[in-house]
């Protein structure tokens, strides 16, 4: 029940979040500068920022995680092979 709750509410931001980016990216430039809309979004630029700044901080984390797991890979490795060493 919890799971399906969870993943409706995923649902509701993604689709949320996807229908405000599309009308600010592909609409709004079309609606005069004036218009009492420009105000409900940030200025243009932004619209290249975000994502990008988002790609950088995900890649970041995600060679983050890589790095410490192929470290701790071969830490075990190492320790695997001097057992076997002082074994023989």
């Amino acid at each position: 029940m919890l799971d399906r709750l969870v993943g409706l509410a995923m649902l509701i931001v993604a689709t949320t979040v996807f229908s405000y980016y599309t009308i600010w990216t592909l609409l709004m430039p079309f609606v005069d500068e004036d218009h009492f809309l420009q105000s409900l979004f940030p200025p243009r630029v932004w619209a290249i920022r975000i994502p990008v700044i988002l790609i950088l901080l995900a890649s970041a984390v995600v060679g983050s995680f890589l790095s410490v797991v192929m470290i701790r890979s071969n830490r075990k490795k190492a320790l695997k092979a001097k057992q076997g060493k002082k074994a023989s």
